[in-house]
C-alpha cells in the first residue's frame, strides 16, 4: 500500500498540466508548513500526516523533472 494522498497518486499527477502541478505543489508546500507549525506547538495530532505530505511534495517535484528530462510527457491540450 503507498503512503500519500489519495488524489496525488502518480497516475494522477501525470495527467496533470504543469500549472495545476505547481498550484499542487504550492497548496502540500503550505500545508507540510501549517503541521510542522502545529508539531512545533504540540498542537498536531496527526504526525503521520507530515511524512504524507512530504512524500507528495517528492512526488510532483519527480513527475515535474521526469517532464522536463523528457522521460514523461505533459498531457495536450486535446486530451481534454
Amino acid at each position: 500500500m503507498a503512503i500519500g494522498s489519495k488524489d496525488l497518486m502518480p497516475a494522477d499527477l501525470d495527467g496533470m498540466d504543469t500549472e495545476r502541478l505547481a498550484a499542487e505543489l504550492k497548496k502540500a508546500k503550505q500545508e507540510l508548513f501549517n503541521l510542522r507549525f502545529s508539531s512545533a506547538t504540540g498542537q498536531l495530532e496527526d504526525h503521520g500526516r507530515l511524512k504524507t505530505v512530504r512524500r507528495d511534495i517528492a512526488r510532483i517535484y519527480t513527475i515535474l523533472r521526469e517532464r522536463e528530462l523528457g522521460i514523461r510527457t505533459a498531457p495536450t491540450a486535446d486530451a481534454k
